[in-house]
């Protein structure tokens, strides 16, 4: 392992030193009350335990990191794929810097440059990103399909429901985006994904911190992709415009914030909490966007998914979280 280690940190060292709706049928409602999972967060209140991360651990020592593997933006066996670090090692004080490490401040540490080892040819984007896996180690489970590794809808059929792992849940996250990238297509610059719910093809969400090169405040929005259709896109804070003025009311890199993402009766609601302000919420209807049908099945995604596939080669992403939390009714973990 230590020469792994010191081989892909000298390869990435080497390489970068570091809304229009796009469907009539799926809602908007931001009149339905949010869940009591959601409305009883405390307005302003970060979420997780800080104070009690250890800075000498590796991130596994203060995450539990089992039901979790990673991917990273590597190729050590050259077979054309990202690399990727299962459970069980991954549980086990495993850490790969400047890609995957704990701060300073006892905070996982996620990195990623703009160009590196994809996970298929028709993935446009590299990342250093958890990817849920509720088996938790036990690879007789396979990783892929209606498994117990992974979750479904509510309004997946009652076959469907029981050979999954868990029926709908949620995820919370507490973290500071420490860089964005900077140069490359103004289209493209400063933006990042640091959270998702991954379908079998497309995605129910797909949350964006982004922050412009001239600005001082980053804003964060979400795209909710229609299963086979088109992107909606929905802001919690300033948009993901590429002329944005500065978002005055926006989150600044190495600000810690928390969102917690959940899905309810096949309705996402989205909450995202910034220390001493009030909390903002938004929620979407997702009965008409595919996402019961017996061949889907979801699981969680958090760390940096670096949406700028160009630029300078020295040029990264970076955030670092603080909490991390999957939540599934009957999962016991």
């Amino acid at each position: 392992m230590k020469s792994i280690t010191k081989t892909v940190a000298c390869t990435f060292l080497l390489t970068s030193t570091f809304c229009s709706m796009g469907s009539k049928s799926a809602i908007v409602d931001d009149i339905t009350p949010m869940p009591v999972s959601h409305s009883a967060l405390a307005q302003g209140v970060l979420l997780g335990k800080i104070t009690l991360l250890d800075p000498s651990k590796p991130p596994s020592g203060n995450f539990d990191l089992l039901d979790w593997s990673l991917t990273l933006p590597t190729d050590l066996n050259k077979d054309l794929k990202a690399d990727i670090i299962y459970e069980k090692p991954l549980s086990n004080n495993f850490e790969l810097k400047p890609l995957f490490y704990t701060a300073i401040d006892g905070g996982m540490v996620f990195a990623c440059p703009n160009v590196g080892a994809k996970t298929s040819k028709n993935t446009k984007y590299v990342r250093t990103e958890l990817r849920e896996m509720l088996r938790r180690g036990n690879s007789r489970v396979k990783a892929q399909g209606i498994t117990g590794n992974n979750w479904v809808f509510a309004d997946a059929h009652g076959s469907v429901k029981r050979k999954a792992g868990a029926v709908e849940g949620s995820l919370e996250a507490t973290l500071a985006v420490n860089r964005v990238s900077t140069t490359g297509e103004e289209k493209m610059v400063g933006r990042v994904i640091i959270g998702q719910i991954h379908g079998t093809d497309d995605e129910p969400i797909k949350l964006y911190y982004r922050k412009l090169p001239n600005n001082e405040y980053g804003s964060i929005y979400f795209a909710h992709e229609i299963n086979g259709g088109d992107d909606s896109w929905i802001n919690l804070i300033g948009s993901r415009s590429h002329t944005l003025a500065d978002p005055r009311e926006g989150i600044k890199l190495n600000e810690k914030f928390s969102y917690k993402i959940s899905v309810e009766n096949s309705v996402l609601f989205v909450t995202l909490i910034r220390e001493g302000k009030s909390n903002i919420n938004k929620q979407f209807d997702m009965s008409a966007s595919g996402y019961g049908k017996s061949n889907q099945y979801m699981y969680f995604k958090a760390g940096v998914y670096n949406q700028n596939n160009g630029g300078d080669p020295k040029d990264y992403v970076q955030a670092t979280f603080y909490h991390l939390d999957n939540q599934h009714a009957g999962y016991r973990f």
